[in-house]
Parts: structure tokens; C-alpha cells; sequence
């Protein structure tokens, strides 16, 4: 009877040792190492909405505009954009270009990109009236600034952010605008730009080529707020012509497509244990998805948050435009930021 006792007693200690140790590696599977934190890839960034489609027009050649409806909606200041949730789930920003004191909708436009990621083609094609969409923000990191002065540069599509600047701008401003597009029938909302803007606009067509930068900045004021939304190449003409003190405000829905200076890096990869490398001509995300296939992504671009990376130890490269400087300071965007260090380590 003793021993039985004994074998009851030994076994039901080992049962609660299991237990225990199950409960501390589930808390840290790389015990006896501290637990870490919980990952924060995809974390949502902002409260999700969930508005319905009830208008889906066209409004240029290739371009479509889409009324979102809600209930209380936040407000949102010229500038602000919202990341959309399209239903295939991938990610996309719109800037708004509606009315901001309108609570019960938002007003985004999309240009059709034919050879690009697909996001276009969904918002034209598979999107309709009654559609319900899921949206966070809005957000705006391009915001209008009390300025002397302004000028508008927008080419295409990127009229959009601008469109509500120009509404709120109060009437004894001092500001002009270039509008540039492949033709007329491209340009979207340019009937309206026009009656807002009179002898203020100056309207471009490819076929002029690149715009007359320089008579545009002709007798630019000290302190001139310049604003500038378009394709890439007629950013960087925006960039080299600067006039001597204005300040710059770009909106960017790519990211520069420049690989200088890149280098390959080492890439471990903590909580499951593994060491990469990223090769100069690839990102991180494509290095961890060949390993690790099911990690969280959506834009590529830097912009959704999606792919959002605790890094435990390493210096970034952060080539983003979403992260503040509170979050650069422990965390990476995996689809274009990189390592400035030869190492990198990631809370993955």
C-alpha cells in the first residue's frame, strides 16, 4: 500500500511539472530565454470601418470615383487619405477629395493601372454599388500648412489631395496651380479646378512634355508652401527646382524606385530561429516569405502597416511613409526598409 501511494504521489508531481513546463514554453518557445512580446505584424493601425459603396463613376478616362457611406464618420482635414481594404484583402490609399464637413461619407478616386499589382482593377472592376468595404483612418501626412503663399504642382490622379486644398484655401490667398495630364479627357475633376482656380491655373499635356518648372516658380515669395502629387519623374524636377526658401510637400503612393547603395544584409529571425540573407536586389519581405510563407503583407510599398516588424537589434534603413519616429525607433516595415547595419534581428 506504501508504494502505491509513492507511485500515485510521483506520478501526479511529474503531471504538474508537465503542465508547468508546457504553460513556460508556450509563454516562450525559446525557453529558458525571457518571454518576448506579442509580434505586432498587422496590427490594424486605426479604428476599422465598415462603409458601403452607393456611388461607382467614372469621371476621366481610366479614372473612377467612389462614394463611401457610413454613420458619424470622422472628420478629416485637406490632405488626409484612407487605407481601403478591397475584397480580395489586399491594401490600398485613396486620398480623399470630397467635403470634409460631410460625416455620413468619404469620396476617393482611382486611376486604372493596367500593368500594375492589381489594386486598381479590383477598385474598377470587381467593386460596384453596394459593395461594403472595410476602411481605416482617414490619416493625413500631407497636410495644408498656414503659409505666405502656395504652389500646386498635380499630375493625374494626384489632383486628389490637392482638389480639397484648394476649397479651404481662404479667398485672399496667394497661391497658383499646374495641373498636368495626357490629355484633358484624362484629367479628372479639371472642370471644377478650373472654375476654382481662373487666371491661377496653368493646365499641361504630355504632348508639351515636362511642364515649365521654372516660369511656375518665377518671383516664388520667401516661405512659399510648394505641394506636389503626381508621377514620380515629376516630383524629382519638383525636388531639383526649388526655389531658395520655399518648403516642399510631397504625397507619395509609391516608393522610390531607386536601388543605390543597397547592400545584402544578414537577417535573424528570432522567435523561430532562423538566420537569412537578404540579397542587395531583394527586400526583406521576400527573403522571410521563402522561409516563413505565411507572413502577413499587402501593399509592398510602405504605406498599410501590414508587414510591420518588431526589430530587437540592428540599425534600419527606413524607407517607409507610414512609421513616426516613436515607432522607427523598435520596429520596420519589412516590404522596403533595410538594414544599415550588416545585421538585423526580428521579433519573428
Amino acid at each position: 500500500m506504501p508504494k502505491l501511494r509513492t507511485v500515485v504521489v510521483l506520478t501526479g508531481a511529474a503531471l504538474l511539472a508537465r503542465r508547468a513546463l508546457r504553460r513556460r514554453i508556450e509563454a516562450s518557445p525559446l525557453w529558458p530565454m525571457p518571454a518576448l512580446d506579442p509580434p505586432i505584424s498587422g496590427r490594424p493601425r486605426s479604428r476599422a470601418l465598415r462603409l458601403t459603396v452607393t456611388a461607382h463613376e467614372t469621371v476621366a478616362d481610366g479614372v473612377v470615383r467612389l462614394r463611401l457611406e457610413g454613420h458619424g464618420l470622422p472628420r478629416w482635414e485637406p490632405g488626409a487619405h484612407l487605407d481601403v481594404v478591397l475584397p480580395s484583402g489586399l491594401v490600398r490609399q485613396y486620398s480623399l477629395c470630397g467635403d470634409p464637413e460631410d460625416t455620413s461619407s468619404y469620396t476617393v478616386a482611382t486611376r486604372l493601372v493596367p500593368d500594375g499589382r492589381g489594386g486598381s482593377r479590383e477598385v474598377h472592376e470587381g467593386v460596384t454599388e453596394g459593395t461594403t468595404l472595410e476602411v481605416r483612418g482617414p490619416r493625413n501626412r500631407f497636410p495644408l500648412v498656414e503659409a505666405p503663399a502656395y504652389v500646386f504642382v498635380a499630375g493625374g490622379i494626384g489632383i486628389t489631395p490637392i482638389l480639397p486644398m484648394l476649397r479651404a484655401l481662404p479667398e485672399h490667398a496667394r497661391w497658383r496651380l499646374l495641373y498636368g495630364g495626357r490629355t484633358r479627357a484624362s484629367m479628372p475633376f479639371l472642370e471644377e479646378v478650373e472654375k476654382l482656380a481662373g487666371d491661377k491655373l496653368v493646365v499641361a499635356q504630355d504632348e508639351d512634355g515636362l511642364p515649365d518648372l521654372d516660369a511656375l516658380f518665377t518671383d516664388t515669395a520667401q516661405g512659399t508652401a510648394v505641394y506636389c502629387c503626381g508621377p514620380q519623374g515629376l516630383m524629382e524636377a519638383v525636388e531639383e527646382r526649388l526655389p531658395d526658401g520655399a518648403t516642399l510637400h510631397l504625397e507619395r503612393f509609391a516608393p522610390r524606385a531607386s536601388t543605390e547603395g543597397n547592400h545584402a544584409f544578414e537577417l535573424e529571425l528570432r522567435r523561430s530561429g532562423r538566420t537569412l540573407t537578404v540579397p542587395a536586389d531583394s527586400t526583406a519581405l521576400a527573403t522571410i516569405r521563402g522561409a516563413l510563407p505565411d507572413t502577413p503583407y499587402s501593399c509592398e510599398q510602405g504605406f498599410c502597416g501590414t508587414c510591420q516588424q518588431r526589430v530587437l537589434a540592428g540599425e534600419v534603413d527606413h524607407r517607409d511613409e507610414l512609421l513616426t519616429d516613436g515607432e522607427r525607433a523598435d520596429s520596420m516595415l519589412i516590404c522596403v526598409s533595410r538594414a544599415r547595419s550588416e545585421r538585423l534581428v526580428l521579433d519573428m
